[in-house]
């Protein structure tokens, strides 16, 4: 029987250091949000926990031990004492939560463990051989890679990815996979390269990929010097030779002891489950009041008691109740999918007087009092997505005004990283059990009504309660950052101005579409037959491994670049080949006509509604600039570069006989935000005296007297490095997108940098604020947290980096347009004009009007939108108007 008991024995291994870093920075946009009554942070604390719930239900252990670092100084420290030198200090945030995760685990029934003078990861390692000497099957979990070198047949390595609840499985064949070596080299690679964030060096010039070619050939770091006589000369030889020591050094601070001189044995680490009654007062003391939900506990009354709310009936008896209470009231109007403006009204829901009522008899919508009482401005309401909100009801021809808190926009200004769209995941953000839409109803085919009405009820009063409860918080924190006016004077209203243009719709002709349709299927048909015959045969043009064999076989072109499955055929592999031969073009121009063909000339006919218009639906939470988007269909994403995409505008006119479509869109928006922002006076300069921007700089950069002798080559150089500044673009993306060496692209940014030195230093100043605060603003404070400026890893972090000087330029210009679309919408209502706001672009203002409005146009939108904000540079605004969309540009 002894026998049969090891075959189940499961050891699982956690990282203590490593995860909790993980965890800290996992949550660290919402740093301030996680403190426990006594002032103590706990996110990461709190997303400690949420991995450790995932990985115990999926690692089912016998055994669990989670080791930590004893301290500073290591063997490693005094062989080399810069080991682990570079590293930034922990901050205190996460250094206090340290002791509180160990008395989880703890509580938990996991085994915390340190030893002095050695690593988590030296504890790891020594156990993961005495479990696999006693059979068992070993799990290690953590957020650093160098651990990996453990994996073998009996012990997986699972390494964090993207915060702490995913995580990728190193198993021998993945390290193979993976890294192209097998785990017992991995040490041979760190020695060979270093460790930039351990701070030990390996041999000048060799990184990964040179470290594994090497290894491929001579299997180990000894073989590698065995060999160093009969290598050919060459740099590398040199580098080899000179750094051979430091190799040596690199490669012992790199792996992992197994055989320290721990104290703890195999017995001692039998996992013994949670012991319930002190984690429910360590999880109450916490305000960890999700993961109490899921022990099935009550939670503090006053916190948040959402199993099970006290509602009545909203009916006609209640609705007298609710329309004479005077007071803040909260109202839920319950859809169910995408598109609120074809979905129904599943169910309402009204908090007034302390009082919670709900019902799914959308007929309640015909009662007049509740028609006045939704209607009246001066009966203040908070709700969750209003702009959802005005749709439903629209349709059921109500009318809801007096929103003053909308808790999904209110959500979105806090913290723009995760999607707030649902509720639930708003509410579980604060520590309240809410369940998410998906969870309630169902995903996909699943998703369904509860045929319990009482249940549903009770979950759209549960909702109600969520916004009452959260409201004074959310308001403080958003007072606290500064963004009560973004909210009150650009989001807030911008919602209504949104929700007209969605109600009001496009126009879109059918017939028109139907017809570029046609016209589209006959090009393809012709480009399809002259590929045909280049290739001297039929094949599937759609068929990435066909056309690889046409391509590269048949026509025998140059392979650029094969996939696990055979030869790329994407699109930058093609762009490299189009002057080898004249087929690439073809395939070039048939995927693209054939995107937009189904994409526009097909797929927006299906969007069209019986009132012949397209009612898009604008996205005002969604993404990480404040910049809107659009779906159901998306209309900003139309391609205009190319001709093809432009016809598709042709079906877009205006509702009525004798009125015109009229746009007006800003000119180089960002790049002035660039000069408000940055305050550098060459580009301000430049702009106030009304110079052509790209000219211009591209006389700055290539050192001429005048914009007279700027070539149009120089010109399009200029204009990509004034718009990949702006991105915060790398020399190497810069030598991509104007086709020069990367050293030269490199002397361009630094000439640019020389001749906009304000730019330089707006670019310094923000990336260190981000690294300081964890953020970056807006003109309008609109906010954006980083939390990977301090990763890591070095993709991560300039990314960050990266993000951290566009999104203040990218945001602000989205605050301006805002802020034009708002006075726009005032403005055609005091003038008392029939035009129309119908879609927004990016940077552009599409409007209907009646011919005889045009010239009142011509004159007001620019003057709007000039003047929407403030800068230190003028705003340009560039307008134009015809029978379509398509003239209209």
């Amino acid at each position: 029987m002894g026998e049969n008991m090891t075959e189940n024995k499961k050891l699982l291994l956690i990282d203590g250091n490593s995860v909790s870093f993980r965890a800290f920075f996992a949550m660290h946009n919402v740093l301030d949000k996680f403190i426990s009554g006594d002032g103590v942070h706990t996110n990461a604390l709190y997303a400690f926990n949420n991995m450790l719930e995932i990985i115990l239900k999926e690692e089912k252990p016998t055994h669990a031990l989670v080791a930590f670092d004893a301290g500073k100084t290591t063997f490693r420290t005094k062989m080399y004492s810069e080991y682990k030198g570079g590293r930034a200090k922990t901050p205190p945030e996460l250094l206090e939560q340290l002791p509180l995760i160990k008395e989880l685990l703890n509580l938990r029934g996991i085994k915390t463990y340190e030893l002095k003078d050695f690593e988590a990861d030296d504890i790891i390692g020594t156990l993961s051989k005495e479990g696999e000497k006693d059979d068992m099957d070993v799990t290690v979990i953590t957020g650093d890679r160098d651990l990996t070198q453990l994996t073998t047949k009996k012990v997986t390595v699972r390494v964090n990815v993207k915060g702490v609840t995913e995580t990728e499985s190193y198993t021998p064949e993945h390290v193979k996979e993976k890294l192209g070596i097998d785990p017992n080299q991995i040490i041979d690679m760190k020695g060979l390269m270093g460790d930039n964030s351990d701070h030990y060096p390996g041999v000048e010039k060799v990184g990964e990929k040179t470290a594994v070619k090497l290894l491929n050939q001579y299997d180990s770091m000894d073989g590698i010097y065995d060999n160093i006589d009969d290598m050919k000369k060459s740099k590398l030889k040199e580098h080899l030779i000179n750094d051979k020591d430091q190799a040596f050094l690199s490669r012992k601070l790199a792996t992992i002891d197994t055989d320290a001189p721990i104290e703890v044995k195999m017995g001692d680490l039998e996992y013994q489950g949670d012991n319930q009654e002190q984690l429910i007062r360590f999880y109450q003391k916490m305000s960890f009041n999700s993961f109490l939900e899921r022990m099935d506990v009550d939670t503090d009354t006053n916190v948040s008691d959402l199993a099970e709310i006290e509602y009545s009936l909203l009916d006609e008896k209640a609705l007298k109740q609710i329309v004479s209470d005077t007071g803040v009231q909260t109202v839920i109007v319950e859809s169910l999918g995408e598109n609120y403006h074809t979905t129904p009204i599943i169910g309402l829901a009204v908090e007034s007087g302390d009082k919670y009522y709900a019902t799914d008899d959308v007929g309640i919508l015909e009662n007049q009092d509740f028609k006045d009482w939704l209607a009246d401005k001066s009966k203040e309401k908070y709700v969750f997505d209003y702009k959802k909100t005005i749709a439903l009801l629209d349709r059921y021809g109500c009318k809801i005004d007096g929103v003053t808190f909308d808790m999904l926009l209110v959500a979105y200004l806090l913290d723009t990283n995760d999607s707030k769209q649902d509720i639930g995941l708003v509410a579980q953000n604060y520590g309240h059990n809410l369940p998410t839409e998906d969870e309630f109803y169902g995903k996909g085919a699943k998703k369904a009504i509860p045929t319990d009405t009482d249940k549903l009820l009770n979950y759209l009063a549960q909702q109600a309660q969520v916004i009452v409860s959260l409201h004074d918080k959310m308001m403080a924190e958003l007072k606290d950052n500064d963004q009560d006016s973004l909210y009150d004077e650009i989001e807030l209203p911008l919602t209504i101005v949104l929700s007209d243009m969605e109600l009001q719709g496009v126009t879109v002709q059918a017939s028109k579409l139907k017809e570029m349709e046609n016209s589209f299927a006959q090009r393809l048909s012709d480009i399809e037959k002259s590929i045909y015959a280049a290739a001297g045969e039929e094949f599937n043009i759609n068929s990435p491994k066909q056309l690889g064999v046409i391509l590269f076989e048949k026509l025998k072109l140059p392979v650029i670049k094969k996939t696990k499955t055979g030869y790329s055929t994407a699109v930058d592999v093609l762009e490299k080949l189009k002057d080898k031969s004249p087929v690439v073009q073809q395939i070039l121009d048939y995927r693209q006509i054939s995107k937009i063909n189904s994409t526009y000339a097909v797929g927006l006919q299906k969007f069209i509604q019986p009132d012949n218009k397209i009612h898009t639906i604008y996205q005002q939470t969604l993404t990480q600039t404040g910049r809107l988007s659009s779906i159901e269909p998306n209309l900003q994403n139309i391609p205009i570069r190319i001709d093809e995409g432009r016809q598709i505008r042709k079906a877009f006119v205006p509702q009525h006989e004798n009125w015109e479509m009229f746009s007006a869109d800003y000119s180089q928006v960002e790049l002035r935000v660039l000069a408000h922002i940055s305050g550098d006076e060459h580009m301000q300069e430049a702009f106030k005296e009304d110079y052509d921007i790209h000219a211009h700089t591209a006389m700055r950069i290539f050192g001429l007297n005048s914009t007279d002798d700027v070539t149009p080559n120089m010109r399009r150089q200029a204009k990509a490095t004034n718009f990949g500044i702006v991105y915060g673009i790398s020399d190497y993306g810069l030598s991509q997108n104007i086709g020069i060496t990367r050293k030269e692209a490199a002397k361009f940014i630094e000439s640019y940098f020389e001749q906009y030195p304000g730019v330089k230093k707006y670019m310094d100043d923000i990336v260190k604020f981000a690294r300081e605060n964890g953020y970056v603003e807006t003109i309008m404070h609109r906010r954006r947290y980083l939390p990977d400026i301090h990763a890591k890893n070095f993709a991560q972090r300039n990314f960050a980096q990266r993000t951290a000087m566009n999104t203040p330029i990218q945001g602000s210009a989205a605050d301006i347009i805002k802020v034009a679309m708002i006075n726009m919408q005032k403005k055609l209502k005091q003038e008392n004009l029939q035009a129309n706001l119908l879609l927004q672009v990016h940077d552009e203002m599409i409007f209907e009007a009646p011919k005889s409005e045009i010239e009142t146009l011509e004159k007001i939108v620019p003057s709007v939108m000039d003047s929407a904000v403030k800068l230190d540079v003028p705003l340009k605004v560039e307008s134009a108007h015809g029978k379509t969309w398509y003239e209209a540009k």
